[in-house]
C-alpha cells in the first residue's frame, strides 16, 4: 500500500556476515570486536546459509566450524515487506533481527527491532498532512493549498523547543542513506512554521544540509496560528533556538523514575 514504510526503506544494508567455516572462536572474537552486534547472518557468496547467534556458541567448541552450530531453519523478510509485518514477525518470533534477502534468495540487509522501531518515530504521511490542513481550516475558517518544494532550513521557525540525542542520531542516519521523510510546514503569509519533523531538521543543521523535502500547507490569508503564538513564547525563531537533550532527561523516563 502507497505510504506504507517498507523493510527495504529501514534495513541496514552494510551487513556483517561470516562463513560457514569460521571457527566459533572466530566469530566469537568478531562479536566482541563488533560493537551491537549479537549474532550474524552466516553466508557462502551472497547466499544465507543460516544465522549463528552469541548462544549457539556458548558451549560450543572453540575450534568447531559455525556451521555446526548456527541455526538453518531461518525466518527472513524481502525489502518490499511491510516494516509493519516484519514487527510482527519479530514479535512472535522472539529474534532480535531478519536477514532481508531478494528474489534471488541474495542477502541484501538485515533489519532489527531497533530499525522497526525508528521507522515509526516521526514519519510524515499525506494522512497526517491532511489532518492537520482539516484542523486548520476548522479552527481559523481559511482555505488552504498544499504543495510540496524545498524550503530552506534557515527559513523555518520551529514550534518545538527541544528534540532528543537519540532521537537525533536515528535521523542522521536516514538523512545519510537518504531515508528521511518529508517535513511538514505552514507557510503563512511567507512565515514558515515548521509543524512536524523537528529532529529531521536539526540532524540536518547538524549534518551541514541547507534545504529538505516538505510538505507545504499555505494559508490563503494570514492568520493568527497557536503554534505561532508557541514558538513566541518559547523564544524559537531558528533551529539554533532547539535545544538537544540527553535521552536520560527524557520526561517520561523522569516519570518512571520517579515512581520507583
Amino acid at each position: 500500500m502507497p505510504g506504507k514504510p517498507t523493510v527495504g526503506e529501514y534495513m541496514t544494508r552494510d551487513v556483517e556476515t561470516v562463513s560457514p567455516d569460521d571457527t566459533v572462536a572466530t566469530v566469537a572474537q568478531q562479536m566482541v570486536d563488533t560493537t551491537g552486534h549479537k549474532g550474524f547472518p552466516v553466508t557462502e557468496g551472497r547466499t544465507v546459509e543460516g544465522f549463528v547467534s552469541a548462544g549457539d556458541l556458548l558451549l560450543a567448541d572453540d575450534g568447531a566450524a559455525v556451521f555446526t552450530v548456527m541455526s538453518t531453519d531461518l525466518i527472513v523478510a524481502h525489502p518490499e515487506m511491510r516494516v509493519t509485518d516484519a514487527a510482527r514477525v519479530i514479535l512472535r518470533s522472539g529474534i532480535q533481527k531478519l536477514p532481508v534477502v531478494d528474489d534471488a534468495d541474495n542477502l541484501v540487509g538485515i533489519i532489527s527491532n531497533a530499525d522497526v522501531v525508528r521507522s515509526q518515530i516521526e514519519r510524515a504521511t499525506p494522512g497526517k498532512v491532511g489532518k492537520l490542513m482539516r484542523t486548520l481550516e476548522q479552527i481559523h475558517g481559511v482555505p488552504l493549498v498544499e504543495k510540496r518544494r524545498e524550503v530552506s532550513l534557515a527559513s523555518l521557525i520551529p514550534t518545538q523547543s527541544r528534540v532528543y540525542a537519540d532521537e537525533l542520531e536515528g535521523r542522521k542516519y536516514e538523512l545519510e542513506r537518504g531515508l528521511a521523510e518529508p517535513l511538514v510546514v505552514i507557510d503563512n503569509d511567507g512565515t514558515i512554521h515548521l509543524a512536524d519533523g523537528h529532529h529531521r531538521v536539526m540532524a540536518a543543521h547538524e549534518l551541514g544540509i541547507e534545504s529538505m523535502d516538505a510538505y507545504v500547507i499555505v494559508t490563503e490569508t494570514p492568520v493568527e496560528l497557536g503554534m505561532a503564538e508557541t514558538a513566541r513564547k518559547e523564544g524559537l525563531e531558528s533551529v539554533e533556538d532547539v535545544d538537544v537533550v540527553d535521552y536520560a532527561r527524557h520526561p517520561l523516563v523522569e516519570t518512571t523514575k520517579r515512581l520507583q
